[in-house]
C-alpha cells in the first residue's frame, strides 16, 4: 500500500485522500459549531425595522384590539400567546407580575387561536394584557416573523422592533435582557 501510494503523484494523493479527509473535517467543525448554538438565538430580521403595519381586533369580551398605531410614543412588549400553548401558561406569572409591577406595558397577540379560548384563557389565568388582538389567520404573527408560540418582541418609542424572545420569558431573560434594554429605550428620546 505504501508503495502504491508513494508512486502516486501528488495531485492524485490530494484528489484521492486528502480532500475527502479536509471536507469532513470541515463538516465536522460546522456540525459542532451549530451544536453549540443556542436555538433561542436565533437573529431576526426584524430586528431595527418598524413593527409591520396591522389592525386587530381586540378578543371576545374586551375592548381594546391592537394595531401599530398603538405603538408608537412608548416602549411596550408584545407578546404572542395562544390558549392552546403549554409553554404560555410557563412564562404567563412573568407577564402578569410585569403588569403589576408597572414597570412596562404588555400587549397580545392571540395567535392563530379561537377568540373565546383566548378570552377564557385569560379569564383563567389572569390577564397581563393592557390591549389583546385576534390574529386568528396568523397573518400578523407571520409579518413579524413568528416562529411559534410563545415569542415577545420590545417595541421602542419609535414603534421599531429592538429584541425578539423567542420561547417563554424567564426570570433571567427579564432581568438581565428586556428589563435593561426597555429602560435603555425608555431614556432615549
Amino acid at each position: 500500500m505504501l508503495a502504491r501510494i508513494a508512486n502516486m503523484s501528488l495531485g492524485r494523493f490530494m484528489l484521492l485522500y486528502a480532500s475527502p479527509a479536509a471536507i469532513f473535517a470541515v463538516v465536522a467543525l460546522l456540525l459542532y459549531r451549530g451544536l453549540s448554538l443556542d436555538p433561542r438565538e436565533i437573529p431576526s430580521v426584524m430586528i431595527d425595522r418598524p413593527v409591520p403595519h396591522f389592525d386587530l381586533p381586540p378578543i371576545a369580551g374586551h375592548d381594546l384590539g391592537l394595531a401599530t398605531t398603538d405603538l408608537k410614543g412608548q416602549v411596550v412588549l408584545i407578546n404572542v400567546f395562544a390558549s392552546w400553548c403549554v409553554s404560555c401558561r410557563v412564562e404567563h406569572p412573568l407577564l402578569l407580575e410585569l403588569k403589576r409591577e408597572g414597570k412596562l406595558p404588555v400587549y397580545g397577540i392571540a395567535y392563530k387561536d379561537n377568540p373565546k379560548d383566548s378570552a377564557a384563557w385569560l379569564h383563567q389565568l389572569g390577564d397581563p394584557y393592557s390591549r389583546t388582538g385576534a390574529d386568528v389567520s396568523g397573518r400578523v404573527g407571520i409579518d413579524f416573523g413568528v416562529y411559534g408560540v410563545p415569542e415577545s418582541y420590545l417595541i421602542g418609542k419609535d414603534g421599531r422592533i429592538a429584541y425578539k424572545q423567542i420561547g417563554p420569558i424567564t426570570p433571567d431573560d427579564l432581568k438581565n435582557k428586556i428589563l435593561p434594554l426597555a429602560q435603555k429605550l425608555q431614556g432615549e428620546g
